[in-house]
This record gives structure tokens, sequence and C-alpha cells, in this order.
């Protein structure tokens, strides 16, 4: 029993410094993309009237807490929860039997596979509203097809995601992944935080607080392709940034829930092998 709680041990630490690379990595080039001079792109925004920017900002909160209030059960019509959670418990049973890096990586992958389906997905509704000049009404379907994507993450780590402490950390998430510089720093480390730690109850207010945060950072980094997207035809170039987001703010959610993952398993571990070391 003790050479096999060794084995799992030295598989998840070899895990998990893999996993503090590429977050190191990360966070280093979102670190420098803070402190990039402003381009054309910021050039641009500059000229988009302040009433589009405050409408655009009020549509993003509006589409976020539309989808998280009323949207849940349209989401779930996409996949089978309970199917999720049990490939999830089979790969983690696997895990523990066989107590390989393989095992874990498989866990990674499955929490790729639907990611293709969703992209595809916006990018279709993107590029078709946007050739008819549609944006706004688009965001709520936007929102929804990126909600899908991190509720399917967080089922694929055996994390399920109705509560509103869960929900509140997908939002600081989402906001975190479209952040830069020392904002996104500080957004980072406070997840780790609420990860780390036992969070108290949600109050309604501190949820709606963090839509209202989370819609500003995606209205501000958003700004200038959902404008675009409001315009016939040329619309279509904002359009079909909606699957370049989605990978964005996908590939942030997945490297949390996978270290958070990894994080579980080795406390549980360690927290076992010490209960053991007491005993004997």
């Amino acid at each position: 029993m003790m050479e096999k709680q060794q084995k799992r041990l030295i598989a998840l630490e070899k895990e998990l410094r893999a996993a503090s690379l590429r977050e190191k990595k990360y966070v280093k080039e979102m670190r420098e993309r803070g402190v990039a001079p402003g381009g054309w792109k910021q050039k641009l925004e500059s000229r988009i009237p302040e009433r589009v920017r405050t409408g655009l900002e009020s549509a993003f909160a509006k589409a976020f807490s539309l989808v998280f209030t009323r949207g849940r059960g349209v989401i779930e019509l996409g996949y089978n929860k309970e199917s999720i959670l049990e490939d999830h418990a089979i790969l983690d049973f696997a895990f523990r039997t066989k107590c390989g890096r393989r095992e874990l990586r498989e866990i990674g992958r499955s929490a790729n596979r639907g990611n293709y389906r969703n992209m595809a997905l916006t990018t279709a509704e993107g590029i078709g509203l946007g050739a008819l000049g549609i944006g706004l009404p688009d965001l709520v379907i936007f929102i929804g097809v990126l909600l899908r994507g991190v509720y399917e993450t967080a089922l694929r780590y055996g994390y399920d995601y109705e509560s509103r402490t869960e929900q509140l950390l997908i939002l600081c998430m989402m906001q975190a992944s479209l952040s830069s510089g020392e904002e996104f720093e500080r957004l980072h480390r406070e997840i780790g935080e609420r990860i780390a730690e036992p969070q108290s109850e949600v109050t309604e207010a501190d949820f709606e607080e963090q839509i209202r945060k989370t819609a500003k950072t995606f209205a501000t980094d958003m700004l200038l392709l959902k404008f675009i997207q409001g315009l016939p035809v040329v619309g279509i170039l904002g359009g079909a940034a909606n699957p370049v987001y989605y990978k964005k703010v996908l590939h942030y959610v997945q490297m949390c829930y996978h270290k958070r993952y990894l994080q579980k398993l080795y406390w549980e571990q360690d927290s076992s092998a010490y209960e053991e070391g007491d005993e004997a």
C-alpha cells in the first residue's frame, strides 16, 4: 500500500512541476502584455464614442446575468452532465489504481475534447450574425457557448458548477483570462487563494458585483471587434474573433482547473501518508 501511495505522490509531484512551469510561462506573457506600447487597436478604440463603450459594458453585464440565471438549462442540453462526471470518476479511479502520469494527462486531454465542437459553434454564429451587422444580440449566444465550455471543463475535472461559490470563481477566471499586466497578476493570485482556502457563502450582491467587473473587462478587451461586428458585411471580421476569444478564455480556465485538481489529489495523498506515518 505504501509503495503504491509513494508512486502516486511521485507522479503528482512531476505533473505539478510541469503544470507550474506552464503557469509561470503564461503569467510572464500576461505581465509583458500589460506593459506593451499601444498599437493600432488602441488608436482605433480611442475614436469610438464613450456611449458605445458604456453600452457594450451594459450589454455584456446583461448577457452574463441572463445566461447565469436562466441559461443553465439550455446550456446543459448540449452535453450529458452525468455522463461527463462518470467519465471523470473512471479516469480518476484509473489514476488512483495505476498511479501513472499517463492517467493524469488523459484527464487533461478529456477536458479538451468538447472545445472543437464549441469553437465551431461560436465561429458559425459570430460570422453569421456579423455578416448581417448584428452585434449585441450575439453576446448572449457567445457567453452561452463560453460557459458551456467552462462548465464542461469543470465537470471533466470533477467539479460541479451549481453553487454560487463555484459560479463566482468561474466569473473571476473569465475576468482574469482577458486581463494583463499587474491586473492579471492580482486576479490570478486571488483565484489561487480562492481555490486554496474554503470560501464563505457568496451573497447575491457579491455575485452581481463580480458580473459587473467581468463584463467591464470583456467590454474593454472586445470593444473594437464588437463595434465592427455591428456593421454590415465588415462585421464578419468582428464575428470571426469569437473562436479566438473562446480559445483564450478556455485555455486559462483549463489551466486553473487542471492545477486545482492536481493540488487536491496531492493534498489527499500527502495527508493520507502523514496519517499512516502517525499510526505506524
